[in-house]
């Protein structure tokens, strides 16, 4: 089969589309990617055969896991890589004039039709040193892809990992809504936020293409400006209310609503707990439920949470109950949202009590206004009563950590491994083409990953195993795994006979995160000194990586 060609779920072929972003071509690198492209073909290089490893160095966020992903998007940007005339037009521009023509024919000629791409699972927990993906074939090609595959992983891992970091914070009960769409980082953020924050554990987004696009469920309801466009219920000329088939369900809403609104304001457990309230917030809300009486959500923050949005917002959900519809609930936007949701809770049940209308205290009560992990934390320790958070400036932008540091290191070439030195340990690369595993232990965590040798025989379930760390000869433990999942797939075959791992649904890889992290041992995943996970290396291995280390490295001389 093509791989370029991909199964649906009903198992029919289908060529995969390319990348979300039209902007990512294979012009979408750097210069020296052409120049070392350039030269490699000027030497006779250009065919040889590489392994380049994509990982990353430390975690983001001061934490200690990593949630992979933009493999997708990878694979779609292989799948229809093809350089344009223009494109090899404007190249000709911009390289040399002392490149040859032969050169931008070459050129002219590559696709990915040679290059083969394993990849660990989009969606999973990830750690350093861990090859994300392993990436194979003629090296000019391969080094032409190493910009757009470390631009389309980077932002995507992190922003996923940020809001599974939220998530973590926020609890499973909570909704979360990703509302970063106009503080993000340019279309092409807001768009790969909203994608990737659905995948780390958020519900639904304010984004309506990345809706259209992805299949993400939207949420929304209105700002503060459609509040104070409002002067009085005066402005309201049509009061009916009407269902969805136009059948008048009530003549006169307005009246209804205000009629509520006077019974809230003199009943015995409202009494003097808040006087006339704002008549233009009310027509706000008025005109609002006439348009969306299934789905009345307002924004109570305008003028006065207690003493006019949340008294405001019932007489208008109450006259829906009336009706036969359910309000959805509040959204508070400013103040001390631990305070104010209590004590609109506190309302609701009131009202509940008061009126005999069954479940108003479970009103949907929502707050935003820049939140994030820490405020998150902080009203959990207060105590609350929000039901969901919208989450958006420190959300999208990655505020805590602006990158997340992958890097594209050569491990191969003519099966001949290669090692990156450097005074700086950590940014040793680890040589040759390899095998990763998870080993988990008896509880079902999963307990060490490991690296090894392309040849070596992978690691048994119940068989004693010895776990190396790749540089600290001191560090070192025996593990017995009682479950082992190899990590790297084959997800694009290139030219060779391997069987193409399936591209899943958003959801899925969405599903694949959540329960990865349901997975992870406890202290891992604390938000203030969570316990490292160890990434290892077999004994064969390291004892390869210290031989090539010694032989590469030059040997100085005293005077």
């Amino acid at each position: 089969m093509d791989p370029s060609v991909n199964a649906n779920a009903n198992g029919l072929a289908r060529t995969l589309d390319g990348p979300t972003n039209p902007m990512v071509t294979p012009l979408l690198t750097d210069l020296y990617q052409f120049t070392m492209a350039y030269a490699y073909w000027k030497a006779g290089k250009h065919l040889e055969q590489a392994v380049f490893d994509l990982f990353f160095r430390k975690n983001p966020f001061g934490g200690e896991y990593t949630i992979f992903a933009g493999l997708e998007e990878c694979i779609q940007f292989i799948a229809n890589f093809k350089f344009k005339d223009e494109e090899i037009a404007f190249l000709r521009t911009a390289l040399p004039a002392t490149c040859e023509d032969d050169f931008f024919e070459y050129l002219r000629g590559i696709d990915c039709s040679d290059v083969e791409v394993h990849a660990i699972s989009e969606g999973s927990v990830v750690f350093p040193k861990i090859p994300l993906l392993r990436v194979q074939g003629p090296i000019a090609v391969v080094q032409l892809l190493e910009t757009p595959f470390v631009n389309l992983i980077n932002y995507a891992s992190l922003v996923a990992t940020n809001a599974a970091r939220h998530r973590f914070v926020a609890g499973k009960s909570k909704n979360l809504l990703e509302f970063g769409l106009r503080r993000a980082q340019g279309p092409d953020g807001g768009i790969s936020a909203s994608k990737y924050c659905y995948i780390g554990g958020f519900d639904a987004s304010s984004n309506v293409a990345a809706g259209r696009l992805f299949g993400i469920p939207l949420r929304g309801t209105h700002s503060h400006a459609f509040v104070s466009s409002f002067m009085s219920p005066d402005e309201i000329v049509e009061k009916a209310l009407c269902s969805s088939d136009g059948s008048v369900t009530c003549e006169d809403f307005v009246s209804l609503v205000q009629s509520w609104l006077n019974k809230i304001q003199w009943s015995n457990s409202f009494r003097g707990i808040f006087g006339e309230t704002n008549q233009s917030e009310l027509a706000a809300f008025t005109s609002y439920a006439l348009a969306f009486p299934n789905n009345f959500l307002a924004l109570v923050d305008t003028y006065d949470v207690m003493r006019s949005g949340v008294p405001n917002f019932s007489a208008v959900a109450l006259a829906l109950s009336d009706l036969g519809y359910k309000a959805a609930g509040i959204r508070l936007d400013s103040g001390d949202l631990a305070y104010l949701s209590i004590e609109s809770r506190k309302f609701f049940c009131a009202i509940e009590k008061e009126f005999s209308v069954t479940g108003f205290g479970k009103m949907t009560i929502t707050a935003s206004n820049d939140l994030n992990e820490e405020t998150l934390d902080a009203l959990n320790k207060q105590g609350h009563e929000v039901d969901a958070f919208g989450i958006g400036t420190y959300l999208v932008t990655c505020y805590a950590q602006a990158a997340l540091g992958c890097v594209f290191k050569l491990v191969e070439i003519n099966n001949q491994p290669r090692i990156k030195l450097s005074e700086d340990v950590s940014k040793v690369s680890i040589p040759c083409k390899k095998r990763c595993y998870r080993l988990f232990g008896r509880e079902g965590y999963p307990l060490v990953d490991i690296m090894t040798g392309e040849n070596e025989p992978p690691p048994k379930v119940a068989e004693r195993i010895l776990c190396r760390h790749p540089f600290n000869e001191s560090k070192r433990a025996y593990v017995v795994p009682q479950c082992v999942e190899e990590l790297l797939k084959c997800y694009w075959p290139g030219s060779s006979d391997k069987k193409r791992e399936e591209l899943p649904p958003l959801k899925k890889i969405r599903e694949r995160c959540i329960q990865q992290l349901s997975q992870m041992r406890p202290d891992h995943m604390r938000r203030l000194n969570p316990t490292p996970y160890k990434v290892s290396v077999s004994a064969k291995l390291y004892d390869f990586i210290h031989f090539l280390w010694l032989n590469e490295a030059p040997v100085g001389e005293l005077q």
